[in-house]
């Protein structure tokens, strides 16, 4: 009889490694709807206040609206400065984004595959961006952008843009790049393609996990750059969205209602795009390097 129910019982901790396995899932369950809800809730509320009032957004600024004030997002759709700023936005974002991702890619080919002297020095040298803010060098980077005669200008925010980014672009492309495989690398040289038909024709397409990561980012810095245009832009059709919220500041008093429903609406394309590259981001991961 002890035998039969010895022969029967399950072995010894697999109970535990199931309780064990529950127990991880609902740990891994509840951290990631805890971190959801920190990003969802105030998205959500910004979202909710910019359908009150001013004094319903004062006495109740975590309820439902008691009446749905639909005028405050339809008089910033149908305003011309509210397009006029997202499109100065998007284009300054697109530049930064088109120019971060040429230079980045090809100073971290260049590092990750090129052997030549001073290489590791140089490397660091634009590591060194990582460890200072825009803010802390916005002085000497007026005075040459005031001598270059970029002031006011487009270009005057997108080239510092793309300077303050390529750090950070540079050290993710180069490790990316590193770790190719290095059979690839041998192939292309057998069959007499050089390092820039390697980096065009082969690395480039492989890459669509990192170039989706660091346009992202990029889009992101600069979509919600708010020190550089107010330094550089003086003129008021050249504003992106974040000097655009100025508009509903007064000196005495402060439209919140209005700035609420001006911030969701402008953080839409952010969301839009980081949706639009997570496909490239999941089909360039799965993909394998060797077909």
């Amino acid at each position: 009889m002890t035998d039969a129910t010895a022969s029967t019982r399950p072995p010894i901790g697999a109970e535990t490694g199931r309780t064990v396995s529950f127990e991880a899932k609902l740990y891994l369950y509840t951290s990631l709807f805890v971190v959801a809800a920190i990003i969802i809730i105030p998205l959500l509320m910004t979202a909710l206040g910019g359908f009150k009032t001013l004094g319903e957004l004062r006495s109740n600024p975590f309820g439902l609206p008691s009446e749905w004030q639909w005028s405050n997002y339809a008089d910033i759709l149908f305003s011309q400065r509210y397009w006029l700023q997202m499109g100065n936005s998007l284009l300054i974002a697109a530049f930064t984004v088109f120019l971060t991702l040429m230079f980045a890619s090809m100073a971290a080919f260049t590092f990750a595959h090129v052997k030549f002297f001073g290489s590791g020095y140089l490397l660091n040298y634009f590591l060194i961006g990582l460890m200072f803010p825009a803010a802390t060098g916005i002085l000497p980077l007026f005075i040459r952008i005031r001598d270059l005669g970029l002031l006011d200008t487009y270009w005057g925010v997108i080239l510092p843009q793309v300077a303050f980014g390529l750090g950070m672009s540079i050290l993710l492309f180069r490790n990316y790049f590193r770790n190719l495989p290095g059979e690839l690398f041998d192939a292309a040289f057998v069959d007499g393609a050089g390092y820039l038909r390697f980096f065009w024709l082969i690395t480039l397409p492989l890459s669509r996990p990192i170039i989706a990561t660091v346009g992202i980012i990029a889009f992101v810095q600069s979509w919600n750059s708010y020190i550089l245009p107010l330094i550089m832009l003086n003129s008021e059709d050249k504003y992106p969205w974040p000097l655009g919220i100025m508009v509903y500041r007064g000196e005495f008093s402060t439209d919140w209602q209005l700035i609420l429903a001006f911030i969701t609406l402008t953080i839409l394309p952010t969301v839009i795009v980081f949706f639009a590259a997570q496909k490239h981001i999941i089909a360039g991961l799965t993909a394998g390097a060797v077909k």
